[in-house]
């Protein structure tokens, strides 16, 4: 059961706290049970997180951040190495498929909190 005498942290609280996968109300539990998949309620301050819904959002957000990160690395090597085709082929993609497992659950955790804040 929440705890009504403690304050609700600041956004930019909230928000860290989300990005690091934590309860953006106390931070003192784990805010995913599996990789995406939020845990139902807090096991420290009992915060329901059923009725935050990030749907889409968190992918377009590491679309959107992840493009203008990694076409401008790529244009660069481009311009200053001569890399074969095959290999440009083979290394973007796995690049960018890293880069997209290393972002999204940090972007869904920041989304879920900016709800829940706001």
């Amino acid at each position: 059961m929440p705890d009504a005498s403690r304050t609700a942290p600041t956004l930019g609280l909230a928000l860290r706290r989300g990005l690091a996968g934590k309860c953006p109300a106390c931070g003192g539990a784990k805010l995913f049970g599996r990789f995406l998949k939020p845990v139902s309620s807090c096991t420290s301050c009992g915060r329901d997180w059923t009725v935050q819904r990030a749907d889409d959002f968190p992918a377009y957000l590491v679309v959107l951040v992840l493009g203008h990160l990694l076409i401008p690395v790529v244009v660069e090597v481009n311009l200053l190495f001569d890399v074969s085709m095959v290999v440009q082929m083979l290394l973007w993609p796995a690049v960018a498929l890293m880069a997209v497992l290393a972002m999204i659950q940090p972007a869904k955790g920041f989304v879920i909190a900016l709800i829940w804040a706001r």
